[in-house]
């Protein structure tokens, strides 16, 4: 039987899970619930046959998961409130920005014993397994170290508009809602991170997110890992990490697209997708329906999700170890 999932927040994340689940076999979207009526009217178009709920413990009765693309704030009481009816949680990242609080809801929903994971949209890709292949089997050589690029324009970038707490101090910021993604790959083939230091720069009105940042982590056995984030100036966007090794190194862009240098230029390792993004989300989705069923998972799991969080928190506040 598909699974009944109820969706709570209807923005740009919220709507685009949307448009995969009515995509995939395994997911029937049941109930919708957002604030934003306008953004419950084009939620509604996307899953015609939803119901939007009056509140979110309407919407979250008797769903099978419960998927969070609200912002972080909230997400604790969701997720709790959705594990304590037994549901499944799949949570956007990240999983708050108040470390004790991430903690204790990472202690409860481990207890909670329902299957929950954090959608770091790399984790059942193609580009994540294959650089964690060519770090495991020597095909990269000795690793020298990982570099983090995000540089934009403006920020939030135009897609994002809609979701005006991406621009604010408290909960937004390019660092919480990229950066975090790559650190979550890095962890992948680095393991656990330090932070060593960080330089995080705001704009006067103290309100406002981070305008640039650099950072510095090292790995267990001294891999460094350095991290440079700007906005500002007419330029496309960049966003991207580099795997770096004696041998080879590999570059993802775009959170997708992996490309390999043996020394000279990086050339694609494979064609990219006709649709980067469903193709990232269904992969998501395969591995979310599978962990539900018991089975194995490359889902980002709520302690990797808590690990990167504290690392970007730190980031953010400019703290590192004496």
């Amino acid at each position: 039987m598909a699974i009944k999932t109820a969706i709570i927040g209807l923005g740009i994340m919220g709507q685009r899970m949307a448009t995969q689940m009515m995509r995939h076999p395994e997911y029937t979207v049941c109930t919708l619930w957002d604030p934003d009526l306008q953004a419950c009217r084009a939620a509604k178009d996307i899953a015609p046959d939803a119901t939007v709920a009056k509140s979110a413990e309407d919407a979250m009765a008797g769903a099978d998961l419960v998927y969070l693309a609200c912002p972080p704030v909230p997400r604790k009481a969701y997720a709790l409130a959705a594990a304590a009816q037994g549901s499944a949680v799949f949570l956007e990242k990240p999983l708050g920005i108040n470390i004790a609080e991430s903690r204790d809801l990472a202690d409860r929903l481990a207890a909670s014993g329902v299957p929950t994971a954090v959608n770091f949209t790399q984790a059942a890709g193609p580009a994540l397994q294959g650089v964690s292949v060519a770090a495991k089997d020597g095909t990269l050589g000795q690793l020298a170290g990982v570099d983090i690029i995000v540089t934009y324009a403006n920020w939030p970038r135009a897609w994002q508009a809609g979701a005006d707490w991406l621009r604010f101090r408290d909960e937004g910021g390019m660092t919480r809602e990229v950066i975090s993604h790559f650190l979550f790959f890095t962890e992948r083939i680095l393991g656990p991170l330090e932070l060593i230091w960080a330089q995080t720069d705001y704009p006067q009105d103290a309100d406002l997110c981070e305008t640039h940042v650099a950072s510095r982590l090292i790995n267990a056995h001294g891999v460094p890992v350095s991290i440079l984030g700007t906005v500002g100036g007419v330029q496309p966007d960049r966003q991207e990490v580099t795997i770096k090794g004696s041998t080879s190194s590999r570059r993802i862009s775009d959170f997708y697209r992996d490309a390999v240098s043996f020394g000279g230029d990086f050339v694609p390792v494979q064609p990219d997708p006709d649709d980067p993004r469903a193709a990232s989300l269904g992969a998501q989705l395969d591995d979310m329906a599978a962990l539900i069923a018991g089975k194995p998972s490359r889902l980002a799991t709520v302690p990797e999700a808590l690990r990167v969080q504290i690392l970007i928190e730190g980031i953010l506040a400019g703290t590192a170890r004496p």
